[in-house]
């Protein structure tokens, strides 16, 4: 096991996926190793520039203020995620960046896409770290 919270994401344009990525913040030691992070990073580096825009970011968890952020930066047109996060959410839950029209742009949110799958695999996952304690 990885020991990795279980949260993946994709960054697509149409069709086509230009990035995939999962967490790595145990693998790496690194605090912003986030998934969606990652992915961005990674989609920005294929288009050769950091304008994602007509690009959409999937991911399985509710993204984080880091995360929201860095897609609000990157000028994502639409944000999917599967399950919310109650104590780290910045998507819909405890504030929401994607909506703020306060921002320079709002980005679409769709929300509980594969929620019960997601929602799942990661209380199995917290199930088995807190029993491996």
């Amino acid at each position: 096991m990885r020991d990795e919270v279980p949260v993946g994401a994709v960054v697509a344009r149409g069709e086509e996926i230009l990035a995939v990525a999962s967490n790595e913040r145990e693998t790496i030691q690194d605090p912003t190793a986030h998934a969606e992070l990652l992915a961005l990073r990674r989609a920005a580096s294929k288009l050769g520039g950091w304008r994602l825009t007509g690009c959409t970011l999937y991911s399985t968890l509710e993204p984080c203020p880091m995360c929201a952020g860095a897609a609000h930066a990157a000028r994502i047109s639409r944000l999917v995620y599967a399950a919310p996060d109650p104590k780290a959410g910045y998507a819909g839950s405890l504030y929401n960046i994607p909506q703020d029209s306060r921002l320079n742009h709002i980005i679409p949110t769709t929300r509980g896409v594969l929620h019960d799958e997601a929602s799942e695999l990661l209380r199995t996952f917290f199930k088995e770290r807190r029993q491996a304690l």
